[in-house]
């Protein structure tokens, strides 16, 4: 077959076969596409104005995806045409330019043809919409790069205005409060010394507050006695290198010491005053040894002592001063006194692969097991959790992890009082849970309201003085419903809506959450990465991050990349390599988030040059082919 137009050759005989398969496979798919945007005209959908186009390609593209397109994005390669593998935000619009090529490919005219049915977008128009939203949420584009910069705050951030200033005037974009910690005037404090920052370095920051959520956490453990150690330095002969010092302060009105020291101890004022430089304290610890501290400097109404032998103090442990009467085993009762109250210690529970823990309904501080001498559990280790309602929604034989996945196990028994859990995995040496850390069902349909009556008192604060709210744990549309109709009733309704994307219910619905969202005038996505790692595993988390990611583009939702990100920097001053890359990774998102640490600022000017650098090489999940520096002709042979 050869064209009769312009005489140029047609295509060979077999060619125009495979292009009306092509041509209609692509139009089934298109009808599919079309058929499904027809849903957005039902009841109770109400989409907002700014967000019509927007759904109706989110809707095209979910339609593209119930395919196994992979043949046909073969076939069109083969073509030399777009094979829809970046079409992500102009779904429709791209499969009809493809669709007008093979038209005329195969001699018909597609532009004869009637009308189509659909709302196609433009690759321009969907860039342009994404950029729009992304504005509406997070603020203008900062300069230089188009990825905004997020920083958790620490509490501190409250009465430290120059940390808040330096987190700015070094590419912070974006405050982010975390309700869950402080109150109401800490967190005004922080945004009174955002917006006196804001007016100094001349740049614009949104604020972020995350509503707490009913996060399912380990509750308290029982504390046991305080006690106080110290212990010198030795050498690997086991010879003293350098003795431990020692704090001993008035109890009525402790001081701080001038200097690191190893122990703190809390005496009577009466008895300190009689402590001379060159004394010897002398005392015997929980253990019946003696040990002795050598006083060398009085300190206004403290003293500084050293000791060369470790020692185990807790209170109400006698100390005296030693004297040549002590030498002869007599004390005299003037120069004796005990150790003021020691705080209570926080307790841990160690757990083996193995061993049974039982969580418990009742409010009762946990216990770690009791064993006997052969190590058989007489009575094993408990401890309480925040949400006494997921003993309605566990089953036997679900999985529950704890502290982010660092401790596994499965549920044995279930009871109305309490979870039999045996532990499946932890490190070999055991690990240890404290109190107030995460607790993972990813196998349990829990029926839980996003808003707790917490939630509810913060919004106040939240609509008065934030840009966006973040509502975490979300599951459901109706957590979505719940929060548009809170936010109306506070006056609080243009606010900025995050989805806190952490648990696998809300990844497997995200395309219906993304839906009921548009029903706001401005919303984005989080994605927390720790605790989807946890809740679909990590060796899918990159899977499900890339997923997400594709939804999200599709819908033209801006993205928030969260979870230990330079979390190494932040937290010691030194990156790791795999950080560095994973940073890099961040600028597929419209914002990356960073958490608090010591290093924070460091952290933001490091992330602030990675997202700088990597722009000019990637958009979204588009490679930009910009000029490479591999060698300079002028000052090489080498040959390319």
């Amino acid at each position: 077959m050869s064209s009769k137009r312009s005489g140029t050759p047609g295509p060979p005989d077999w060619l125009p076969e495979q292009l009306r398969q092509l041509i209609d496979a692509l139009e089934s798919i298109r009808s599919d596409m079309v058929g499904l945007e027809a849903a957005l005209s039902e009841p109770g959908r109400d989409i907002h104005p700014s967000h019509a186009l927007s759904a109706a390609n989110l809707l095209h593209y979910i339609a593209l995806r119930r395919h196994d397109v992979r043949q046909l994005q073969e076939q069109l390669s083969a073509l030399s045409l777009s094979s829809l593998g970046r079409s992500e935000s102009h779904v429709l619009g791209a499969l009809d330019a493809v669709l007008r090529i093979l038209y005329r490919l195969t001699d018909r005219d597609h532009g004869s043809l009637p009308e189509r049915p659909g709302s196609p977008t433009l690759f321009s128009a969907g860039r342009a919409l994404l950029e729009r939203h992304t504005e509406a949420l997070l603020g203008p584009k900062p300069f230089q790069r188009g990825t905004r910069v997020m920083v958790t705050m620490p509490s501190e951030a409250a009465d430290d205005y120059l940390c808040v200033r330096e987190m700015l005037a070094a590419g912070m974009d974006c405050m982010r409060i975390n309700c869950a910690h402080d109150d109401a005037e800490r967190w005004g404090r922080m945004i009174s010394n955002l917006r006196r920052a804001e007016r100094e370095v001349g740049r614009p920051c949104r604020v972020l507050m995350d509503l707490a959520g009913p996060k399912l956490r380990t509750g308290p453990i029982a504390p046991v006695d305080g006690v106080i150690k110290w212990r010198p330095q030795r050498d690997h002969l086991g010879r003293v290198t350098a003795p431990a010092r020692v704090w001993l302060t008035a109890l009525e009105q402790e001081s701080l010491p001038p200097l690191p020291v190893d122990a703190v101890l809390p005496v009577p004022g009466a008895w300190l005053s009689r402590l001379q430089e060159g004394h010897v304290v002398e005392l015997e610890d929980t253990r019946k040894a003696l040990r002795r501290i050598k006083i060398v400097a009085a300190v206004g109404d403290s003293r500084l002592g050293e000791s060369v032998q470790t020692a185990y103090v807790v209170s109400g442990t006698p100390l005296w001063i030693r004297s040549r009467t002590t030498m002869s085993g007599k004390r005299n009762p003037s120069r004796e006194t005990r150790v003021g109250e020691i705080p209570p210690r926080q307790q841990s529970i160690l757990l083996k692969k193995g061993d049974p823990l039982l969580l418990t309904r009742a409010q009762i501080a946990g216990k770690p097991a009791t064993s006997n001498r052969q190590g058989k559990v007489l009575r094993p280790a408990s401890i309480p959790c925040t949400l006494p309602e997921i003993f309605d929604s566990v089953r036997p034989g679900e999985r529950i992890w704890f502290d982010d996945g660092k401790i596994g196990g499965i549920l044995r028994a279930v009871s109305a009082e309490q979870i039999r859990v045996e532990i499946t995995q932890a490190r070999p040496q055991g690990d240890r849970l404290l109190s107030e850390k995460g607790i993972n069902l990813p196998d349990t349909r829990i029926r839980l309201a996003a808003l707790a009556e917490k939630d509810v008192n913060d919004l106040r604060f939240v609509v008065a003085n934030a840009d966006m709210v973040g509502l975490s744990f979300v599951r459901n549309i109706s957590d979505i419903e719940e929060l548009r109709v809170r936010l109306a009733e506070f006056g609080g309704a243009n606010l900025g809506v995050v989805l806190k994307i952490e648990t696998r219910k809300a990844f497997e619905m995200l395309p219906d959450l993304l839906l009921a969202a548009m029903r706001s005038p401005s919303f984005g996505v989080m994605i927390a990465r720790g605790d989807l790692a946890v809740e679909c595993g990590y060796e899918r988390l990159a899977e499900v991050q890339e997923e997400i990611l594709w939804l999200c583009e599709a819908a033209h939702t801006p993205v928030i990349w969260a979870t230990q990100v330079l979390e190494t920097l932040a937290k010691s001053g030194m990156p790791s390599r795999a950080e560095i890359s994973d940073a890099a990774m961040g600028n597929r998102a419209e914002c990356v988030m960073l958490n608090k640490g010591p290093h924070i600022v460091d952290a933001i000017r490091v992330l602030d040059n990675i997202l700088h650098r990597m722009q000019a090489h990637q958009n979204k999940k588009r490679s930009m082919l910009r000029r490479l520096h591999w060698w300079n002709k002028s000052k090489s042979t080498a040959k390319p």
